[in-house]
């Protein structure tokens, strides 16, 4: 393989896990946002939009679930490195066209390895959580659209998911 072509950064010569050592690397300021969704009868949607839920506020439990997640990342992933985030943010929005719920996180800290999976982690456990608290009424709910939107920092180019903002 020439030193062009894409690589697994965590996988060694011999195929063995390896977390990466980025402690030569520069400190800059990288930000990541993700965005999923969860999909849902309309009647859920309405049950949680007016707060009549059986668990309680989903919307609120949510977002500080997510928040929450972004920060035990490393724990969860194995690979991840433990970092000192600056920001976490998490949005939910209710999406009528699918219709459920539209999770964004984003990420942000100044270090020397990015965010994309705190971001993710985020997002990830925000659609879980909406799910646990609304499973009463509707288990055939789905989670999906788990994806990066953006990313910048670091040495490598800034990245926009080329549906983003669709």
């Amino acid at each position: 393989m020439s030193g062009d072509e894409p690589r697994l950064t965590h996988i060694g010569a011999s195929g063995e896990a390896n977390m990466v050592d980025v402690g030569d690397k520069a400190e800059t300021t990288r930000i990541a946002t993700a965005e999923g969704h969860v999909r849902m009868v309309p009647e859920t949607l309405a049950l949680i939009r007016n707060g009549n839920a059986k668990k309680g506020d989903v919307i609120g439990t949510a977002r500080l679930a997510g928040i929450m997640a972004a920060k035990q990342t490393s724990s969860l992933i194995p690979l991840c490195h433990p970092l000192m985030l600056t920001k976490v943010s998490v949005e939910i929005e209710e999406d009528t066209a699918l219709p459920g719920l539209r999770v964004t996180a984003t990420a942000k800290l100044t270090g020397k390895t990015g965010v994309e999976m705190e971001a993710l982690t985020a997002v990830s456990v925000a659609c879980l959580t909406i799910y646990d608290m609304a499973k009463a009424a509707d288990k055939a709910m789905e989670i999906g659209g788990i994806r990066l939107l953006e990313k910048s920092g670091g040495k490598s180019d800034d990245f926009r998911h080329p549906e983003a903002g669709r």
